[in-house]
């Protein structure tokens, strides 16, 4: 058996090693037809990316050494003489920024500074002899010290290709990996404009317009907004997850998936594999997770969340534990297993995830959070049916509601409620739910829709938290109308439950009494427990709760 590549990205460490690898030099092939002049190709975390960049320049890298072995046994070579004459003809500018993860604007400017002083120092040949004027030498050698101005590392892309055009007398090939990484590491830690105004300047002068330019190849996780950072670049070709023309070269194939496992003799465990590993749709395939799979297969088939342990997820949880109350509805039924219609923007504008809900449904489905099972264009606009896409990213969006409770309330506290409230001892889970309430909203924006929020943010957390023994249903009809929560027990000799939440009507001056009396009195009247009772639960409990900004009234009605 061969060894797994795991944490190994490089083609060549990787070919020379003899570690496992999935033939997708094909991918070479597509590139080289390929009539843009530019190609991103944004797709989730540890899919290939990387991988793939790496090959890309073993294949076409002019070098003292010869590389073509590297793919003597791949498909690529299988094609004749039309592309094989590509190898190795090429200067290539690689670079890539998947460590930019600095938390200030100065420390992430000096670490692409870094990066890029990296690559001149990999070309210092340059130097050698006229080829560079006086001025351009002392400019290329600030560049490697870390001396020249942040003008200068701006332009550094487009003067590297030229120097390298006119020193090879061939154009050269520019490939960058994670090319986003730095522009969310600013969304997150304050600096998006110092950032996005300097890749603007870095990328544009490099790709736009660009006579030593061959090719540009960029991935990375999102397709950042023309208007935020590619603004003018029309020789642009973008192939996104939900294409189809790039679809078999990032992620694993089921059939390729199927032959790792047999290879390692671990087959009988792929049905236990595609629920938790595969679901993502890329164009018209199915495909897996490789980091995934990978590590799954190093541990003997131990089914692990490895994809999602690989990253902090703080953006993800942000969004959704300070999204508004239709977010929060919108999460607790892709928990439930259920599919979402949103409208979905291909382009990202970071400053809009947390304003727009279309652009944080776009940042989940094209990060890899979530799959779109079906899609629809409807004149301009681009529909799709949104779902978790399995087992072990299900598991980051259980984490993050779990975490959050426990952020606002202690667990010993948080099992004294919930035990409270299935016993019916509302005295106690009164007192308890106050204190998560009063937490809860101190975690929240001020505005006016704070009971709203704690109301989703509690209902997603009595799914998870109950999810053993209760099955827990919102905001569905019985009798004559809608509940709010419906706590219904596995056993039919244990308390069921309806909740009915209200918020004081401030304009008829209502009081919390009375709101409190009037979710009970619509319990009541819309003979919600209908359902229960239909199932045989006949242990029957019904709860009003109120809100009055951070005041809270809880009250219920005797069993039976």
């Amino acid at each position: 058996m061969k060894k797994l590549p795991i944490g190994i990205s490089d083609f060549k460490e990787l070919i020379e090693n003899g570690h496992y690898f999935v033939d997708k030099s094909l991918f070479i092939k597509d590139i080289i037809d390929e009539d843009a002049k530019v190609i991103l190709l944004p797709r989730p975390r540890r899919f290939g990316k990387t991988l793939n960049i790496s090959m890309l320049k073993y294949f076409f890298e002019k070098s003292n050494k010869n590389n073509s072995y590297l793919f003597d046994s791949l498909k690529i070579k299988e094609l004749g003489r039309s592309y094989l004459d590509r190898q190795g003809k090429s200067p290539v500018i690689f670079l890539t920024f998947k460590g930019v993860k600095n938390t200030i604007w100065e420390d992430c400017l000096e670490n692409i500074k870094d990066i890029i002083s990296m690559e001149y120092e990999r070309h210092a040949y340059l130097l050698e002899g006229n080829l560079l004027s006086n001025k351009e030498r002392i400019i290329y050698q600030n560049i490697v010290n870390l001396s020249a101005t942040k003008v200068h590392y701006q332009k550094a892309l487009s003067k590297l290709t030229l120097y390298l055009e006119r020193y090879h007398g061939d154009k050269a090939i520019v490939l960058i990996d994670e090319y986003d990484q730095p522009i969310q590491s600013g969304y997150m830690n304050g600096y998006y404009e110092e950032i996005i105004n300097f890749m603007r300047g870095f990328l544009e002068s490099g790709l736009k317009d660009n006579t030593s330019l061959e090719k540009g190849v960029l991935t990375g996780i999102l397709r950042v907004a023309k208007e935020s950072i590619f603004s003018g670049l029309n020789n642009l070709l973008v192939s996104t997850l939900l294409d189809t023309k790039y679809d078999n070269y990032f992620g694993l194939l089921e059939t390729e998936v199927e032959e790792i496992f047999n290879d390692y003799n671990l087959n009988y465990k792929l049905e236990e594999i595609k629920e938790w590993y595969n679901g993502y749709y890329f164009g018209d395939k199915t495909l897996y997770n490789p980091w995934s799979i990978i590590n799954c297969i190093y541990y003997q088939g131990e089914l692990k969340p490895y994809w999602i342990n690989t990253s902090g997820n703080e953006i993800i949880k942000d969004l959704i534990i300070n999204g508004d109350s239709e977010i929060k509805s919108d999460i607790e039924l892709l928990i439930k297993d259920q599919s979402i219609e949103k409208k979905i923007d291909e382009n990202i504008v970071f400053g809009d995830i947390d304003k727009k809900s279309s652009s944080l449904w776009s940042f989940l489905l094209l990060s890899g959070y979530l799959r779109a099972s079906d899609s629809e264009r409807r004149g301009a606009r681009l529909y799709c049916n949104l779902e978790i896409p399995n087992q072990e990213v299900k598991y980051i969006y259980e984490e993050i509601v779990l975490d959050w409770f426990e952020e606002n309330i202690t667990s010993q506290k948080l099992k004294l409620m919930l035990e409270a409230l299935t016993n019916g001892d509302i005295e106690v889970f009164s007192s308890v739910f106050r204190e998560f309430v009063l937490n809860s909203m101190s975690s929240f924006d001020i505005g006016g829709n704070e009971p709203e929020k704690v109301y989703h943010a509690f209902v997603l957390g009595l799914l998870l938290n109950l999810r053993d023994s209760y099955q827990v249903k919102s905001n569905r009809e019985s009798g004559y109308g809608r509940y709010d929560v419906m706590i219904i027990p596995d056993k039919k000799d244990k308390l069921g439950i309806i909740m009915e939440f209200k918020k004081v009507n401030e304009y008829k001056k209502e009081s919390l009494e009375e709101a409190v009396e009037d979710a009970l009195k619509q319990i009541k009247e819309k003979r919600y427990k209908q359902e229960l009772l239909a199932q045989g639960i006949d242990n029957v409990l019904e709860i009003g709760i109120a809100f009055s900004g951070k005041e809270v009234a809880v009250k219920s009605e005797d069993k039976g």
